[in-house]
């Protein structure tokens, strides 16, 4: 054998020896086997469980608009957006916020807020979301 070949056979021999112990050492990942039914059944009651001020909490509204949704230095107060908004609008816009960043509002935000970007919540429960978009809406 060449030293190339010895070298690379080494190496080779290294990666599977790592890769198996890698296998073995992995800690066992508990896996709940839900039917659809119960999984819709838990995410039901933990969206009902949760008023919107805990899910404004939970989802880090309050970290960036304020604990009263006043607003900070990181983000515009969140009062009267019924002037602005309504359900199904601010609904979609807390899913997808990337698809507004063209309207006058938002350049505005962005001249105010430049290291701030809003998150998208597309993957969060959309009655979870529903309850935070009417508490907005009314607060």
């Amino acid at each position: 054998m060449t030293k190339p070949q010895i070298w690379v056979s080494i190496f080779l021999a290294v990666f599977i020896i790592l890769f198996f112990l890698g296998r073995i050492t992995k800690k066992e990942e508990t896996s709940r086997d839900l039917s659809s039914e119960t999984y819709n059944e838990m995410t039901e009651e933990s969206s009902t469980e949760l008023s919107a001020e805990q899910l404004l909490n939970n989802f880090g509204c309050l970290n960036c608009h304020g604990s009263n949704l006043t607003g900070t230095q990181m983000a515009p107060a969140l009062n009267n957006l019924s002037e602005h908004w309504g359900k199904e609008s601010l609904l979609s816009y807390l899913r997808n916020p990337g698809n507004y960043l063209n309207e006058d509002r938002f350049k505005e935000y962005r001249k105010k807020y430049p290291s701030q970007i809003m998150p998208s919540f597309g993957e969060k429960n959309i009655k979870e979301l529903g309850k935070i978009v009417d508490y907005l809406l009314a607060h």
